[in-house]
């Protein structure tokens, strides 16, 4: 079982950057998407954004885009969420996980880290 940390998250004002940052224990053949959700207090978990490590392909949520960027970095066996502009709205409890299918879909995805929160003021 590959074991996910995410850190980074903290309390930022309404316009400001995060980057999160997802180290994974090991690399194995079944991540083959590693993807970025979150879910805020009485909310369904949503998709975020995700990269195909192999190939580092992204893509991300209409809600983000243009505003966030994932990025990999091989010999750490990390993966990188870049928050610019954030809003209230952004604010989450942000998670790491991988599959082994390109999908949005959480239940696609076996292995979760434990969180990290991000709070966005007005």
């Amino acid at each position: 079982q590959v074991q996910l940390v995410e850190s980074g998250g903290g309390l930022v004002q309404a316009g400001g950057s995060l980057r999160l940052s997802c180290a994974a224990s090991r690399r194995t053949a079944s991540m083959y998407t590693m993807g970025w959700f979150r879910q805020a207090p009485g909310q369904e978990r949503e998709f975020v954004g995700l990269i195909i490590w192999s190939a580092g392909i992204t893509y991300y949520a209409e809600s983000v885009k243009g505003r966030f960027t994932i990025s990999r970095d091989n010999a750490k066996n990390t993966v990188y969420l870049q928050m610019n502009s954030l809003k209230p709205e952004d604010t989450a409890v942000y998670y790491c996980a991988t599959a082994t299918i390109m999908s949005m879909s959480p239940p696609d995805f076996r292995s979760w880290g434990q969180g990290t929160q991000v709070t966005v003021s007005s």
